[in-house]
């Protein structure tokens, strides 16, 4: 057995003369063990709630979506939608057509992205499963409806128990504002055939109404804004995303579930790493217990650093027996602390010990949380390096009076 380890695993565990040391040892490991299961839970409920956000935007939102990449329509008719639809592992290509209109139901009014879409479209997103009134109904026996989000509905107080119907306000296409408002607006109403709930920015954004219904409000013709795709489900969507950006060139903006709402995934992410950051700089914080400890170990054992050094013992084997001392605290804080933490998370993912309240209006019961293997070995190398770093530190310094003296 290597001997500046095995002196130094019977240092971390026998009693010290000072009765102060051993609590100082106790701290120091505790410090470790709590900043590190700390940094596992933390770290494992961001990644429960990013995973949260991405399973409902997934039911929302098409596998690919392309875009123009200057204004807001193009015309389809030079589009190479062949070559798009001939790809392997596409399966659904379809026209949508996005414009903000100004919204008036009973005596509320609310600005609103209008979305035109085909009959079909709860085949290309699983939007059926986000529907929490009503059907998911855009056209029955010749008559439009329209799907409104949460957001929307509750801001007009919509609902598809009354039949009243939504007035849809736009523009007119290349025309100025004049006194007469009514040659310079498209007017039309449609009724609401139900309401779906995804996530805030989503629910008070868009009204899905017929594509139909969408191009001849919007006077958009042959234009379209969006082509959405949606893809076999075990397609390597980055090699076709890839694929039809070459196809397409700098034209066009080709965009999968996460970068159309790159925005508030990049939110998350930079939180989650903030987070992360904060925890670790009060765990260096905490590894100055490891410095206290070693430094009045060292004091404490200068009889046995005499004997050692009579028995023809170098500074370099006493100085790793320190060393070896303050990487014990830390390996065990890391692991203890890591085991800790996945403990408390697969108590939570098992049991959902932490509950949101009942009366609240949240889509879960529970704190959500995912554990990532990366994640954790990341973790537990850091805590390590930060206690490496505590234990050389101060024997850099202490060792030039404890340890180097000839007359010891």
């Amino acid at each position: 057995m290597n001997l500046p380890f095995f002196i130094a695993k019977r240092y971390l565990v026998s009693k010290k003369k000072q009765n102060i040391i051993n609590i100082i040892s106790g701290i120091s490991v505790l410090g470790m063990v709590v900043g590190t299961a700390a940094l596992v839970i933390i770290l494992s409920v961001f990644n429960g709630f990013t995973s949260l956000i991405d399973s409902f935007y997934s039911d929302f939102d098409p596998d690919l979506k392309i875009t123009v990449a200057e204004g807001k329509m193009f015309d389809p008719t030079d589009f190479p939608s062949i070559k798009i639809k001939n790809i392997p592992g596409v399966v659904q290509y379809e026209k949508v057509i996005e414009e903000v209109a100004m919204l008036k139901y009973g005596n509320q009014q609310y600005f609103a992205t209008v979305k035109g879409i085909p009959d079909n479209y709860d085949s290309l997103v699983d939007i059926d499963s986000l529907i929490t009134e009503g059907t998911f109904t855009i056209k029955d026996k010749g008559i439009n409806y329209a799907v409104v989000g949460a957001g929307i509905a509750s801001n007009l107080s919509i609902s598809t128990k009354f039949l009243e119907p939504i007035h849809i306000y736009v523009p007119k296409k290349g025309k100025q504002v004049s006194i007469n408002l009514a040659k310079a607006i498209n007017h039309n109403y449609i009724f609401p055939g139900g309401i779906f709930s995804v996530l805030e920015d989503v629910d008070s954004k868009y009204i899905l109404v017929p594509y139909e219904f969408a191009a001849d409000l919007f006077e958009s013709g042959n234009k379209i804004s969006a082509i959405e795709l949606r893809l076999e489900k075990n397609a390597n969507k980055k090699k076709i995303q890839k694929e039809i950006e070459t196809i397409l060139g700098e034209t066009f903006h080709v965009k999968n579930k996460y970068q159309q709402h790159d925005f508030i995934y990049k939110t998350m992410k930079s939180e989650k790493w903030v987070a992360y950051l904060i925890l670790i700089f009060i765990l260096v914080i905490a590894s100055f217990n490891i410095l206290s400890s070693l430094s009045m170990l060292i004091i404490d054992k200068k009889d046995d650093i005499l004997i050692l050094r009579s028995m023809g013992a170098s500074s370099k084997l006493i100085r790793y027996i320190f060393l070896f001392e303050g990487w014990l605290i830390s390996v065990l804080g890391a692991f203890l602390g890591a085991f800790l933490g996945l403990l408390t998370c697969w108590l939570q993912i098992t049991f959902e010990i932490i509950t949101f309240p009942a009366n609240g209006s949240f889509i879960v019961s529970a704190y959500p949380v995912k554990i990532i293997f990366t994640d954790i070995v990341l973790i537990i190398a850091v805590v390590l390096l930060i206690g490496f770093i505590a234990a050389w530190y101060p024997l850099k310094f202490i060792s030039k009076k404890y340890l180097l003296q000839e007359n010891m």
